[in-house]
């Protein structure tokens, strides 16, 4: 089918205008400005479907670097399918999402690819791919991360927390990133000094602190700093490009925003928690209410400026990329596993399908430009994992992602009207000037207004190149 998208402005990072985009079949073919009227006409002419885009803008559908599906942990399982999440993205304006395949200690890497394959495949409402998780560093899983390049996964994640289940000593990290510097793949780091915090926690039970509060308390900005620094200084010793995931303490960026300063290749990412949530306001709300809140890193105090701080490394491009580590639980029977014991409260929130809206609300609250918004949240991230050109632009020849957004609209976040598989909402009540109007993914029409209108299995695995960041 070949689909006008018509009175639009389009949106790219690097500026915005207005312009009709004509899609054929599952590509964009032509992206032309008003002044060519004899073209445009002609665009209208053929198209056998119009999207009235006027007064709205058409931007790249979102990517989310950062999923979590069907995730064990914390002896249950993350409460969104593949099927799930990603059609709750799509409703919110994503139409590629990045999960995480997991090795854990004393698995195969190859076996826990296989396994997120076979969780993912045929099941997706949009485009996917997949990072690797490397939970045991040793010469078979370095082997592995060479043999899975070819295949497309081009980066790999390693824990500086989480000891006994993902965390790897200093000496792994190094291998690990010896052989990403080798290899050309991008290495992913979960940077909170684990061994510390699970002393802390410790310590904090053992005084009666119980409350899901304290999950901040044990976890301070210091470990996050600290472990941030520690992998800066590893990928400048191995000379790996490095990107620090979910950034929640300003200090930490602080230390990313220094060696960025003096031209090493290393990158952050935040979420959207860590720019509206905080501890006083959620974390430590009454009762057990708090454990809704909890997610590693965590959210941390609005008290010592972390949030604003936050917003600032985006606009100053320290922090390059919006993400959401979507890795949602229910209140009842996930999160309530830690009741009386904060530290075995399920770590993770529900956000896939709120990121577009949220970081637009950043616009409309003038933290950042509207291109800034697109490139946040689409162009840097489809280049940071070898998307790109295919994706997170609205260009001739990339796929047809695209979303038509209503800038006039409001979205109402809230449990009664998300569509992600969970019994609460994080952003419950809160408001965005902004709507998602229409999404297609692949030119395929996926949302139309108020009306899901994709389907299961439509979504592809996607092989991803390298980094375009890569030096």
């Amino acid at each position: 089918m070949t689909i006008l998208v018509a009175g639009g402005t389009v949106v790219g990072p690097t500026g915005a205008a207005p312009a009709d985009v004509l899609i054929d079949g599952e590509t964009i073919a032509a992206v032309v400005s008003p002044g060519s009227t004899a073209l445009g006409s002609d665009l209208a002419a053929g198209a056998e479907r119009v999207v009235d885009a006027t007064g709205r803008y058409v931007i790249p559908g979102g990517v989310d670097c950062h999923t979590h599906m069907e995730l064990p942990f914390g002896g249950t399982s993350a409460s969104d399918t593949f099927e799930t999440g990603t059609r709750a993205a799509a409703w919110g304006g994503t139409t590629t999402i990045i999960d995480f395949a997991v090795q854990r200690q004393g698995e195969r890497v190859q076996d826990g690819l296989a396994a997120w394959h076979a969780k993912a495949d045929g099941e997706c409402a949009i485009d996917y791919a997949f990072h690797q998780i490397i939970g045991g560093v040793d010469d078979d899983s370095l082997k592995a991360m060479d043999e899975l390049v070819d295949e497309g996964i081009t980066s790999f994640k390693l824990f500086m927390a989480y000891p006994g289940v993902f965390y790897s000593d200093d000496g792994q990290i190094l291998r690990a990133m010896q052989a990403a510097a080798g290899n050309g793949s991008l290495v992913m780091m979960h940077a909170e000094n684990g061994i510390a915090i699970d002393v802390l926690v410790r310590q904090a039970l053992a005084r009666g602190e119980t409350e899901p509060k304290h999950h901040s308390y044990t976890r301070p900005w210091q470990t996050e700093a600290e472990a941030t620094n520690r992998a800066i200084m590893l990928a400048r010793l191995t000379g790996a490009p490095l990107y620090i995931v979910h950034m929640s303490a300003r200090q930490a960026v602080a230390c990313l925003a220094e060696a960025r300063g003096e031209g090493f290749n290393v990158y952050g990412e935040t979420c959207p928690q860590y720019l509206y949530l905080s501890l006083e306001e959620h974390l430590s709300a009454p009762g057990f209410e708090g454990a809704k809140y909890v997610c590693s890193t965590p959210v941390r105090s609005r008290a010592e400026g972390h949030q604003d701080e936050l917003w600032r490394y985006l606009r100053t491009n320290d922090l390059s990329v919006v993400s959401t580590d979507h890795c949602p639980f229910c209140f009842k029977e996930q999160k309530e596993l830690g009741l009386g014991d904060f530290s075995a409260i399920p770590n993770g929130i529900g956000g896939v399908e709120h990121r577009m809206d949220l970081i637009y609300q950043g616009v409309v609250d003038g933290r950042i430009s509207l291109e800034r918004w697109v490139e946040l949240c689409s162009t840097t991230p489809a280049r940071m994992f070898g998307l790109h050109p295919r994706k997170g632009e609205i260009r001739p020849g990339a796929d047809a992602d695209v979303v038509v957004y209503d800038p006039q609209g409001t979205t109402r976040i809230g449990v009664e009207t998300h569509h992600m598989n969970m019994d609460h909402s994080a952003y419950e009540g809160t408001v965005v000037q902004g709507k998602v109007d229409t999404v297609l993914s692949r030119g395929a029409v996926v949302v139309a207004g108020d009306a899901y209108v994709g389907r299961k299995g439509h979504g592809r695995y996607v092989r991803r190149g390298q980094s375009s960041y890569l030096v």
